[in-house]
């Protein structure tokens, strides 16, 4: 388990400095991230004798993810200096004008292509996005990466974990379509304004432009993507954006296999085990090849808000399955799509204005294996819950 904490039989090298207190809420939550604004006073949390994670100091307080919260049972437990080995740290790898992976410790858990917008190679250039790696022995790619509009793969233009619209308008009858860069229409990285690294989390956040056919920025993103180590078999990210303009309106609209935050499994899912996939939904697991997808003459209610849904699919002779979090202040109404390909999502309308930027916030895990629903339905309620945090000397 590349990601497992260690469970360590450990005597305190000090008095513990601070106790936690974590209030706990109606239902059972795991991988709960906790904030400090404190500074921590120790790089562990012991949760119970024989039983420590690591804590990351961050700007003035500190980091660490809370493996396990049970219903209505609050959780008491101490910072201090612990003795221990020497745990896997993350860092970032960059790639010049291609790529930067996160690693942790030799094995590399996520890559960010940032390729810049090429005009000769606009097609394989024309939006960034994230790649998440096999999460057992950061080996494969297990999503879609930037392939060629060729008859040898199956919709190129959906990529990793990607945001965008293909319906969008603003100015005088100006027109842009972001997910499939027709037109010249483009997304592209500028620079990296923020990076941290360290035992339990690594992130950084990226400015990006939305640029029409004219080649002007229309709007600027600020995505920022952390991973976590954490107690279990799986990758932990969060993603989040926030999407500004100068303009007095841009109108993001589209459909449900266009437009918003997607996942996009690798493209041997399409080729030859399409059949397989199914989904795990908050209402049940579904058949082996069925989808469920927002029609506007339908409007299927099972389609829409969904807290979470999650997609189990296979590759390199594996099954994998891929949970997407929705946070409960994300814009409504969400509209979710499915596919047997290996792509899932949703999206919304929204007005975008210099008074009404877009913000946004998902949470994937991708683990191999399938899932349970009690499993989705914990970890779904360890990123949305409001869970208070009490730190006392």
């Amino acid at each position: 388990m590349r990601f497992a904490l260690p469970l360590l039989f450990l005597l305190p090298a000090v008095v513990p400095a601070q106790t936690i207190t974590v209030t706990a809420g109606k239902h059972d939550a795991t991988n709960v991230v906790l904030r400090f604004a404190e500074k921590p006073g120790g790089n562990q949390a012991l949760l119970e004798p024989g039983r420590d994670v690591r804590v990351q100091p961050s700007g003035t307080g500190g980091v660490m993810v809370l493996p396990h919260v049970k219903a209505g049972k609050d959780v008491t437990f101490q910072l201090g200096q612990f003795k221990r080995g020497t745990p896997a740290v993350f860092a970032f790898k960059d790639t010049k004008g291609e790529h930067v992976d996160v690693l942790l410790g030799e094995l590399p858990v996520l890559r960010y292509v940032n390729k810049p917008r090429d005009e000769k190679n606009h097609y394989l250039t024309f939006k960034p996005f994230h790649q998440m790696f096999d999460p057992t022995d950061g080996k494969a790619l297990l999503s879609s990466g930037a392939h060629p509009n060729t008859k040898d793969y199956l919709y190129p233009h959906h990529r990793g974990l990607f945001f965008g619209f293909n319906k969008i308008s603003y100015g005088d009858k100006q027109t842009a379509d972001i997910w499939h860069g027709t037109k010249n229409v483009f997304s592209t990285h500028v620079k990296m304004t923020a990076t941290e690294a360290g035992e339990v989390f690594a992130t950084h956040t990226a400015e990006i432009t939305w640029n029409g056919e004219d080649g002007k920025a229309f709007a600027t993103e600020l995505r920022t993507v952390t991973v976590y180590a954490t107690s279990g078999i799986g990758t932990m990210l969060d993603w989040s954006t926030e999407m500004t303009t100068d303009l007095p309106k841009v109108r993001l609209d589209g459909d449900p296999q266009h437009s918003g935050f997607h996942f996009r499994a690798t493209q041997e899912v399409s080729k030859t085990t399409a059949k397989q996939t199914y989904y795990l939904r908050p209402d049940g697991k579904g058949k082996e090849g069925e989808t469920r997808n927002w029609d506007a003459k339908g409007k299927n209610s099972k389609t829409i808000n969904l807290p979470w849904n999650a997609m189990s699919f296979v590759t390199n002779g594996k099954r994998y399955t891929a949970l997407r979090i929705n946070h409960p202040d994300n814009p409504k109404e969400t509209r979710g799509s499915e596919r047997d390909y290996g792509r899932f999502g949703d999206y919304f309308e929204f007005d975008l204005t210099p008074k009404t930027p877009l913000m946004l916030k998902y949470r994937v895990w991708l683990q191999e294996g399938e899932m349970t629903q009690a499993g989705c339905e914990a970890l779904a309620h360890g990123f949305a819950d409001k869970i208070a945090v009490k730190v006392t000397k």
